[in-house]
């Protein structure tokens, strides 16, 4: 039996009718001839048409590609989906195409107990960028080379990702934070040829000191050619290049064009179950996730994007989605309870964010510890609130509508590093039920299934996805001549 969880926010036809999800669904009626009664009908069609449905997606978000695709999904099998054969691409040229437009509006904001505040325009972003990549490309780093980041959520760890990709290499990143030897255990089985790390960071108003860690990090990667250091004590350490000083040349971008599946970055398992497995995804899988994901979002241009994140965790990677759409990333980095959890209230204040997320965690602690966000901080702007890592339970929806915003879109996720992406997510044209996620993806074909694997409705079963999806994992485990 269904239980019908009570509405708390239902969008207005005003509200509706300007989103992005309004816009496409308009655009597959006066383009496609296509016309849903719903939001299911929509759903089940993008899941049972997948080439007209990405090819919709492709032509909708105007997906740019130095060679077209012959066509959408070459082989439909899973494992081993083919999609958009014959296209060549790289995701850097994606994330960056506003920033002709968008010049000297900011691109990334960065609020760091590390680095302190400051923001960068589209136009220096664009010249960073291209700044670093053609110091990566004197060191050596090309097209399969892999490069590896001991970076926290701020500006250089972004432009270190967009210019390493801009060259066709991979990108690997894992927290300051993390031990020496859980980051061995990724970094070791990628041969990395360029390390990127800081020697320091504050957290909590507390210094740590990782330059010991760091040098033992290095000393057991016998496949770097190149160091790079982001912060550290002076004199520089010996052998190591400073970042300030790749970041300040006037270079054009050069993109390297790569095939659709062209690995973009590693990521990992958790290691629960023995070493961290290393899960690669590609430039045009990426390219496409994301965009659909921005429907679900609402993201647009001029929007303000912050994800309280660490960078080892997917959500880091998931941020690019609201780069790309032209929104302005802001980046926390620092605890989120210090001074005290209204801390990060404070900081969706000033920065005038007009969609904030965080793990759901996060928002129970707000919950536990009295924390009423709209008596502290001027939410006139906050439109959206996203979470994930955890369901979010009815009680915590209660307090964001309570304490946070009355008018507001809470859209909780379900997805997983596997995908870069979310199985159940929000729809800005649907109400919001306390305690429930919204919908399926588009595109997603996600199902309950009972052990016998017939479908479920209304009750437990386990979370499926029966048909093959761009942003599937190219290999589960890397080794230098996947990634070549």
């Amino acid at each position: 039996m269904t239980i019908e969880r009570p509405i708390l926010w239902t969008p207005s036809p005003a509200q509706a009718n300007a989103t992005k999800m309004a816009r496409y669904i308009a655009w597959l009626k006066e383009s496609r001839g296509l016309n849903f009664a719903c939001y299911d009908d929509l759903w089940h069609w993008s899941t049972h048409d997948l080439e007209a449905f990405w090819s919709s997606i492709w032509d909708f978000f105007d997906l740019q590609s130095s060679k077209p695709h012959s066509r959408v999904l070459a082989q439909n099998t899973m494992p081993g989906a083919v999609w958009f054969p014959g296209a060549t691409l790289n995701f850097t040229d994606q994330v960056l195409r506003h920033a002709d437009s968008l010049d000297e509006q900011p691109a990334l904001i960065m609020q760091s107990e590390t680095f302190g505040h400051s923001a960068i325009s589209w136009a220096e972003l664009a010249q960073q960028t291209g700044s670093v990549a053609a110091h990566f490309r004197a060191m050596g780093v090309g097209k399969g080379d892999r490069v590896v980041a001991i970076l926290s959520n701020t500006i250089p760890s972004v432009i270190a990702f967009l210019a390493t990709t801009s060259l066709g290499a991979i990108w690997s990143i894992c927290a300051p934070d993390m031990g020496n030897l859980a980051i061995l255990d990724r970094f070791r089985q990628i041969e990395p040829k360029l390390l990127i790390a800081q020697d320091q960071y504050i957290h909590a108003g507390k210094p740590v000191d990782r330059s010991a860690v760091v040098t033992q990090i290095a000393a057991a990667l016998p496949s770097l050619t190149h160091q790079i250091e982001v912060t550290g004590p002076q004199p520089l350490t010996k052998g190591r290049i400073k970042w300030r000083n790749l970041t300040r040349d006037s270079v054009p971008i050069s993109s390297t064009q790569v095939p659709f599946d062209h690995p973009l970055w590693i990521v990992y398992s958790s290691g629960t179950t023995g070493n961290p497995k290393p899960i690669v995804h590609s430039h045009g899988g990426i390219l496409v996730e994301q965009p659909k994901q921005s429907l679900h979002q609402d993201l647009q241009v001029g929007d303000r994007f912050s994800w309280l994140t660490s960078s080892g965790w997917i959500m880091w990677n998931v941020q690019f989605t609201a780069l790309a759409q032209g929104a302005t990333l802001a980046l926390f980095d620092g605890a989120p309870n210090h001074p005290d959890l209204g801390e990060i209230w404070r900081f969706v204040g000033r920065e005038q964010l007009t969609y904030f997320g965080a793990g759901a965690a996060f928002f129970s602690a707000c919950l536990k510890a009295g924390i009423r966000p709209s008596e502290i901080a001027d939410l006139s702007a906050l439109r959206r609130v996203g979470s994930t890592g955890s369901p979010l339970t009815s009680e915590a929806y209660d307090w964001v509508y309570e304490t946070v915003k009355a008018d507001i879109w809470l859209a909780p996720i379900s997805g997983g590093t596997d995908l870069a992406g979310a199985f159940v997510i929000g729809n800005p044209m649907q109400p919001v039920r306390s305690g429930e996620m919204q919908c399926r993806a588009l595109g997603n074909a996600v199902h309950a299934f009972d052990a016998a694997g017939n479908a479920l409705i209304g009750k437990v079963g386990e979370l499926v996805c029966t048909e093959p999806l761009p942003s599937m994992p190219l290999f589960f485990g890397a080794t230098p001549a996947m990634c070549a």
